[in-house]
């Protein structure tokens, strides 16, 4: 007869306790721990485990009593997912977590649409405000490991209706995705001559890979991800090798800045205004290829030591961004023209190609395009994959927040720590990645990276406000930034650069939409779909905004700095003790010598 088999759910958010704070003394005294919650159940065999592992995990009800906005901190920081990642995960999704077809494919349609320079600029200027970002984001990822990342800062630390329009918008642009990167490699496989039957197949196998890989929970996530990452990373050193090389006249023939200078030139267009737009039209693909530069922030809830491992991680991205990002994508604009019609948003269309694998091509490379080509195809692996971890975890954190109906049950989360309803939804609506099938892919390609693009903008102008946000409330209770695990290297100026600049970059992306290069000539159904192509996001954003606002009567622009809930879901709790080990922490940092400083303190 086999041992009774303990299935016990241990909340270890209940080392997070409410809070009950005191606006007039700021003193927080009154501590009503989250229970643990603990299940067994007896099993016959290793298959009754199994089935056992998809019922939804019961949490004790909360105090009645209990205002909305405690309830909804003290649910999202027990939430009963499974704290498996470990520092590797997270080094890993941190460094190669945003490199997928954005970069490897996308790339194309910027090089196309904004030349060689107007690539480096937009993704150049991009990616300074999304350093500023994630380093913020690290900073409450660390405090505040909760269900749902940065969504759920946004309902506790700005408002509900702003909370609600974030969270949905976040899990569209992970469910758009999804689609999105199995339908880009359906376009990359085109260049092994696939025949449409067989590309129709090579859909069908991601999207099983994709789907069977996060139905083994965060940890099958982890790994999976860990192996991507590297295989990525690799791949981009070589190619920065490789492209180095043939600039330098490898290959026999020196070829330096060529396509910079007359007759390609390094932006598109004849007229300043016209470059002007060629190169903000590159931000949407920028946006795009950054996305999931905060997915290290949504995974803080289910890594193990948050405090040790979110610091790093988070300013790894500076590197991800300097390295792999700028350098490749400058190599690109001096081996690739902004005119080749084999790239993505070129007037060809039967474009096809990524601009990596032209480059190779372009100048005699055998057997290294093929190689990039599997490569993007295991990069489409990992975004998707991300996709459904991303998107099953937002909805559940939807559901935990009480902006999900109850019927859908967005909020079951399985014994295996998986948001099992959630994981489902989006599966389904990956099925979308079927429309590979017809001949508009390309353009389907474009719509959907329009849409995902601008949904990132908005997340990390959503993360940035957060951050403000979040200081305003330390400064107006009475507390200082003494009393944080990390604080970002950038401060909350950074936070403050980043949204202007994102704020920025809406303003100009909306000129472009609505008056594209050559609107002269266009009709007005073209400057519409135009339009609609570039901005859908924002209409829908603002929509969910305002309708949550109406419906639920909230007219407050955001919750006051005073009555914010700055304690509930942290993992340490002690805070004297917690002074202590930080103070000791920086005098061990003083005393080291300069050159281990400075690589501490951005590595």
């Amino acid at each position: 007869m086999k041992k009774p088999f303990d299935a016990s759910y241990n909340s270890e958010s209940s080392n997070a306790s409410l809070y009950s704070q005191n606006n007039n003394n700021n003193n927080n005294n009154n501590n009503n721990p989250t229970s643990n919650v603990e299940y067994q159940y007896a099993t016959s065999s290793k298959w009754q485990d199994f089935k056992d592992s998809f019922k939804r995990v019961e949490l004790e009800e909360l105090d009645p009593t209990l205002t909305e906005a405690e309830k909804i901190a003290i649910i999202t920081a027990r939430s009963p997912l499974k704290r498996q990642l470990k520092n590797r995960h997270l080094q890993m999704i941190a460094i190669g977590g945003a490199i997928g077809t954005g970069l490897f494919v996308g790339s194309g349609s910027s090089l196309s649409a904004g030349g060689p320079a107007g690539l480096l600029i937009g993704y150049g200027i991009s990616s300074t405000f999304i350093l500023c970002m994630v380093c913020a984001l690290g900073e409450l990822a660390v405090e505040f490991p909760v269900s749902g990342g940065f969504t759920t800062y946004a309902t506790r630390f700005v408002d509900e209706s702003f909370g609600f329009a974030a969270n949905l918008n976040y899990a569209i642009q992970w469910l758009v995705t999804l689609p999105l990167e199995i339908v880009a490699a359906s376009i990359t496989v085109q260049f092994w001559g696939t025949p449409k039957k067989y590309r129709d197949a090579f859909v069908a196998l991601f999207y099983l890979v994709i789907i069977s890989i996060n139905f083994f929970g965060v940890k099958g996530y982890g790994e999976a991800e860990f192996v991507f990452s590297i295989i990525k990373v690799a791949c981009i050193i070589g190619f920065i090798i490789c492209g180095i090389a043939l600039v330098c006249g490898a290959r026999g023939s020196y070829i330096g800045g060529k396509y910079w200078h007359s007759p390609y030139s390094a932006f598109v267009g004849d007229t300043p205004g016209a470059r002007f737009k060629g190169t903000m039209s590159v931000f949407v693909s920028a946006a795009f290829a950054f996305s999931g530069s905060e997915l290290v922030g949504l995974a803080a809830a289910e890594t193990a030591n948050p405090r040790k491992a979110m610091p790093k991680a988070s300013k790894q991205v500076f590197w991800r961004l300097t390295l792999f990002y700028m350098a490749s994508l400058t190599l690109i604009g001096l081996l690739v023209s902004h005119t080749d019609s084999r790239l993505i948003g070129s007037s060809s269309v039967d474009a096809a190609a990524s601009p990596f694998v032209i480059a190779l091509v372009s100048h005699g490379i055998k057997g290294l395009p093929s190689v990039v080509n599997v490569v993007i195809c295991i990069a489409v692996l990992s975004v998707g994959n991300s996709s459904v971890y991303a998107c099953s975890r937002t909805l559940a954190a939807l559901d935990e927040q009480g902006f999900a109906p109850n019927w859908m049950h967005l909020g079951y989360i399985d014994r295996a720590g998986r948001p099992l309803v959630g994981i489902i939804i989006t599966s389904v609506f990956g099925l979308l990645s079927f429309i590979s099938a017809t001949d508009q892919q390309v353009n389907v390609f474009n719509w959907l990276l329009a849409i995902s693009g601008l949904s990132s903008l908005f997340s990390w102008a959503g993360i940035s406000l957060c951050h403000i946000r979040f200081r305003r409330a330390l400064t107006a209770q009475g507390r200082s930034t003494d009393e944080l695990t990390f604080t970002s290297p950038l401060g909350v100026i950074g936070s403050y650069y980043s949204l202007i600049m994102i704020f920025l970059v809406f303003i100009a992306e909306f000129w472009v939409a609505a008056w594209p290069t050559g609107y002269k000539e266009m009709s007005a159904g073209a400057i519409v779909e135009n339009f609609f192509e570039i901005y859908l996001s924002f209409p829908c954003v603002l929509t969910c905004y305002l309708g949550h606002k109406i419906y639920k009567k909230n007219w407050k622009l955001w919750i006051r700095a005073a009555d914010m809930d700055i304690d509930t879901g942290r993992r340490e709790t002690d805070f004297d003790q917690l002074r202590e080990d930080i103070a000791q922490e920086r005098a061990e940092f003083k005393a080291m010598p300069f050159y281990k400083r400075f690589y501490a303190f951005w590595c």
